[in-house]
This record gives structure tokens, C-alpha cells and sequence, in this order.
């Protein structure tokens, strides 16, 4: 197989949740690019319809999807195998990263002692408990089919712990800390992913997941600077900085490869 064939997704079909946010309209793009049949599921229907009108192809779906909520994640295969009879990639993007309403309560709010219940108990629902449910449930079929590829979306903070300086303005002035809810679930992702790995390897199903830097999306210019300070690349990702791996990923190039974490982050875990 020519490297053109390696990395071709002809003929799959794939899902993406959280399809609308920043990083995921991109996945879905890399994969329709790639030749895939995308699935573009979020919780926002018409978010979705957007964005599968900016995919190249024709054969694309949108579709509410919580994943969090079984019967969402049932109906939502039901539909998918209807239409295109196999499910041949998952990408588990759909997560929580804590927002604080209002700016001058954030560095107050996100410290680790004051750090609300109820936002730990929504980021574990989401950016765990969705992940299990969708790698179930939209797993299962590729299990039995005997063949997929799931990708798990983690963090460089699942790998290591936040640097809280990085949100320091120039003068010293902590505008808030990176809270604890973000790094414990993205590490339990990272562990999940061996899991399922070592569990469904026999069944042709890879998973692996990939490990994202920091995205420049607008953000104040003192936390660019420190954000990118931190980078042995000297600066933010781009959006688009991920298609690459993420087709690396869920294509034949990556055939021997699963349990893995690709990390893409600018060098941000090696200095």
C-alpha cells in the first residue's frame, strides 16, 4: 500500500462529538478531507448543520448527540448504522475546561480550596463519563465488525500538572488558576485509553489517544506571550495544527499502532 493509500479514509464513516468547538470543526474537516463520511455531533443541532455544510463531499451527517445521556448515544448509532451501515472511526472530543462568569471572581472561584463541587462533578460527567459512554456504545459495532479506530482527545495537562504562572498578567496579578477538574480527567483519559486498548486489541479495534498543546483562540496578548515563552517552538498552536495526527491516527498508517498518546504540543512536555 502506497502512503497516498496509508492515509486515505475512503469509504469509512466517522464520528465526531463535540464537532462544533474550535478544535473539533477541525477534525471534522481533516477526516472529510481525508475521504470519510463525517458525522458532526454536538449539542447544538443547527451548530452542526453549519458545520457539515463546510465539508467537502456529500455524504456527511449532523446530529444532536449528548454524551452523557445513553439513549442520545443509542440513537445516534441506530441512526449512523442506518445510514451508512458501519461505524469505522470515533474521535472523543466533547469535553468540559471551566469558564468563570465574571473576571474579577475567576482567581478567587478556580483556586483549588474554593473550587466548586458541582464543576468537578459536571467535568468527570463529560470529559469521562462521556468518553466511556461513547467508546461503548459506539464501539461495540467496530468490536464486533472486527475492526476501528477510537481516539481519544487528551491534554499535555493529563500528562503533567499546570503551570499556574502562565495566567499571571505582567505585573504578578493572578487572573485565575487552572483548575483541578481539567488535569484529573484528562489523565484519566490517557489511562482509560490503555485500557480499552488492551481490551478490545483482539478485536481489531486500535485506540490512542492524542495529547493537544494550548490553540491560540483570541486570548489576552500577556498569556500568549507566557503560553508560548513555554514552548520549545515559541508559540501557540493553530488550529489546523492537528489534522495531521489526528488522520495519522484513524488511518492504516497507524495500523500497528494502539494504547498510544500522541503528543502535539509545540514541546511543551519536553522542556
Amino acid at each position: 500500500m502506497g502512503i497516498p493509500d496509508l492515509f486515505s479514509l475512503h469509504g469509512k464513516t466517522a464520528i465526531v462529538t463535540g464537532a462544533t468547538g474550535l478544535l473539533g470543526c477541525q477534525h471534522c474537516l481533516a477526516l472529510a478531507e481525508a475521504g470519510a463520511n463525517v458525522v458532526v455531533a454536538d449539542l447544538n443541532p443547527e451548530a452542526c448543520r453549519e458545520v457539515e455544510n463546510t465539508l467537502p463531499g456529500s455524504r456527511h451527517l449532523s446530529l444532536e448527540v449528548d454524551v452523557t445521556a445513553p439513549p442520545s448515544l443509542i440513537a445516534a448509532r441506530d441512526a449512523i448504522l442506518g445510514k451508512y451501515g458501519h461505524i469505522d472511526i470515533l474521535v472523543n472530543n466533547a469535553a468540559v475546561n471551566d469558564m468563570f462568569e465574571n473576571p474579577a471572581l475567576a482567581a478567587e472561584q478556580s483556586k483549588f480550596e474554593h473550587y466548586p463541587l458541582e464543576m468537578w462533578r459536571k467535568s468527570l460527567e463529560v470529559n469521562v463519563t462521556g468518553v466511556f459512554l461513547a467508546a461503548q456504545i459506539f464501539g461495540t459495532p467496530m468490536a464486533e465488525r472486527g475492526s476501528g479506530s477510537i481516539i481519544n482527545i487528551a491534554s499535555t495537562y493529563g500528562m503533567v500538572g499546570p503551570d499556574q504562572s502562565l495566567y499571571q498578567k505582567p505585573g504578578g496579578e493572578q487572573m485565575f488558576y487552572k483548575s483541578p477538574a481539567y488535569p484529573a480527567t484528562k489523565g484519566a483519559v490517557l489511562n482509560f485509553t490503555r485500557y480499552l486498548a488492551a481490551y478490545w486489541g483482539k478485536n481489531g479495534v486500535r485506540v490512542n489517544s492524542l495529547s493537544p498543546g494550548g490553540v491560540e483562540n483570541g486570548q489576552e496578548s500577556w498569556f500568549m506571550e507566557n503560553y508560548s515563552r513555554r514552548t520549545a517552538l515559541g508559540r501557540m498552536a493553530q488550529a489546523t495544527d492537528y489534522k495531521g495526527a489526528l488522520v495519522f491516527l484513524a488511518s492504516a498508517a497507524s495500523a500497528y499502532m494502539t494504547g498510544a498518546n500522541v503528543v502535539v504540543d509545540g514541546g511543551w512536555t519536553a522542556v
